[in-house]
């Protein structure tokens, strides 16, 4: 097993004591199974019977005596038992025996190897139970299977693992949200009913004056709830329907997920694995949809592990990393997240190997005001020493960016941000003049930015100025008007002249003004090249009378 960097346990949050699936674990391992009625209905052998009894009555002592047959007797219940409150208890001893000793995990696959069994596919087909503790916990094992021994994860059933991860992920963060919203609806009830009260009309609007300093307090804190929930969770975060339904998942476990998958990314061979599944994106995606502080920082974790493979490091702003971690920073009241992210900036400066990247990087944070959250920080005192040197670091590394930092750096950064705003550079006819012809460079990066912006984008503000931006591309470039045509962007630009947002319909006609005078101006040239030609072609009268 290949790592990029051994990171210490200690630096990973384990699951909380009291998660849903620990508690769950706790009332599980209080549990009785009658092992003699499986024996007698021939469900398992007398050998399996006499090993789980022996196990359940003296773990340590048979264990240690008798490793191999507990291994083959564990595999062959997960195997061939199908009630869930015993294959609960199962996962539960299996969990437990490679938590106490992590180099059990070899002695698993040591064992089925000389079975010749699969120890991977009895723990992945319970992936597939409708029971949520019996599928987090087999994904717990898996993980601890795939990361903790020395034999990898095979590809096939890497890829599947990983997947199911992302979608659990989706899954559970979509259904926290929903129920974040659900809370809050109920807490505006709450505060409406209470006003009343406050304002002597009981529900039937009737007055009455029972008002005490008791309902005030818990007025305020039931408004300062529902206004934490409005602020943190937006109603367009939820669009995932079926037959025009919301599906609402359970959402108990997204913390046991996204701890699988903090422990999964440790290990290097399962990164890019992770990246071909589209896991990044769906990182990205639920950062950005306001969950609660621990799953941001379980998710940013893993971010963190992935940017120290200086391949990924290099790719990683291509997923609007920068822009999104930089919001949350700007948000955020936890220590944890403030560490973790700043530590995920550092490696993106420090881990490419090609320093136009790390370039790139430092200018996208400086666009994303990061420098400005780096001076708060910079007055706060931190216990942790981590927190104050990468607030050092990274201040150095983009006040030197900004020294360096040209016109049309700084331009293309915002731009492939997505977050394009009314910045000096667009307004600035000297700019145009001089770099409009820049934007055909790397096969038209910039401009095939902007026309999917205005493709896609719903913010006004943005389109309001990609529209300016590509009419003063076509006023500058002689053949700008061919190009934009080419990769589809005059039609797009065309139709936001009917937009509803004023500005939008503005920029755009200028734009499309552009387009047409530019179009004029081309063909009077045309038409004053042709006339030169004919007068020098036409045959001088000359002759004697």
């Amino acid at each position: 097993m290949t790592t990029a960097l051994y990171l210490p346990e200690e630096n990973i949050d384990m699951i909380a004591a009291t998660s849903v699936l620990q508690q769950q674990a706790a009332d599980i391992r209080t549990r009785t199974i009658n092992w003699a009625s499986y024996m007698q209905s021939q469900m398992i052998s007398q050998e399996d019977y006499q090993s789980i009894s022996q196990l359940d009555k003296s773990r340590a002592a048979y264990l240690t005596q008798n490793s191999t047959q507990v291994v083959k007797t564990l595999l062959n219940l997960v195997s061939h038992l199908s009630k869930d409150s015993t294959i609960q208890y199962i996962l539960v001893l299996v969990d437990d025996l490679l938590q106490e000793d992590r180099s059990r995990v070899d002695l698993f696959h040591e064992t089925s190897g000389k079975l010749k069994q699969c120890v991977w596919g009895p723990f992945l087909n319970l992936l597939n139970r409708q029971d949520g503790f019996i599928v987090n916990m087999s994904s717990r094992i898996l993980a601890k299977f795939a990361c903790w021994g020395h034999e990898t994860m095979p590809k096939a059933d890497l890829n599947f693992y990983l997947q199911f991860l992302k979608d659990q992920l989706a899954s559970n963060s979509t259904s926290y949200l929903q129920e974040m919203v659900e809370m809050a609806k109920r807490t505006q009830t709450i505060i409406v009913h209470t006003h009343n009260l406050q304002h002597g009309k009981d529900h039937h609007g009737k007055d009455h004056h029972q008002y005490s300093p008791s309902v005030a307090q818990q007025l305020q804190q039931r408004h300062d709830m529902a206004n934490e929930f409005y602020r943190d969770v937006g109603p367009s975060s939820f669009n995932q329907q079926t037959d025009g339904k919301y599906v609402i998942p359970n959402n108990e476990y997204i913390q046991s997920v996204a701890r699988c998958l903090q422990m999964m990314l440790r290990v290097d061979d399962y990164r890019f694995a992770f990246v071909s599944v589209d896991g990044i994106s769906t990182l990205i995606r639920i950062l950005s949809t306001r969950v609660n502080f621990q799953v941001q920082y379980q998710l940013i974790f893993c971010l963190w592990v992935l940017t120290f493979n200086p391949l990924l490091a290099a790719k990683m702003n291509k997923f609007s990393v920068i822009p999104i971690l930089a919001d949350i920073l700007s948000d955020c009241a936890k220590e944890k997240v403030t560490r973790i992210i700043l530590a995920v900036f550092r490696n993106l400066i420090e881990k490419p190997e090609d320093t136009s990247v790390a370039k790139d990087h430092c200018i996208a944070m400086v666009q994303c005001k990061v420098l400005k959250q780096l001076s708060i920080l910079e007055q706060r005192r931190f216990d942790d020493e981590d927190i104050t040197a990468d607030v050092e670091y990274l201040s150095e590394k983009l006040q030197n960016s900004v020294q360096d930092l040209s016109s049309f750096d700084e331009y293309a950064t915002e731009v492939r941000s997505g977050r394009l705003e009314w910045s000096p550079v667009h307004k600035s006819a000297k700019f145009w003049r001089e770099n409009a012809q820049r934007l055909n460079e790397k096969n038209y990066e910039l401009l095939r930015i902007l026309v999917h912006l205005l493709e896609t984008s719903t913010d006004a503000i943005i389109l309001s100025v990609a529209c300016f931006d590509i009419g003063e591309y076509v006023r500058h470039y002689p053949r700008g008007k061919h190009v934009l045509e080419q990769l589809g962007g005059k039609q797009i630009v065309m139709q936001h002249l009917g937009h509803e947002d004023p500005n939008v319909r503005y920029e755009a006609l200028l734009a499309v003004q552009k387009l047409m005078v530019h179009n004029w101006e081309y063909l009077g040239k045309q038409l004053e090249k042709e006339n030169e030609n004919q007068k020098q072609g036409a045959a001088p009268i000359t002759g004697k009378a």
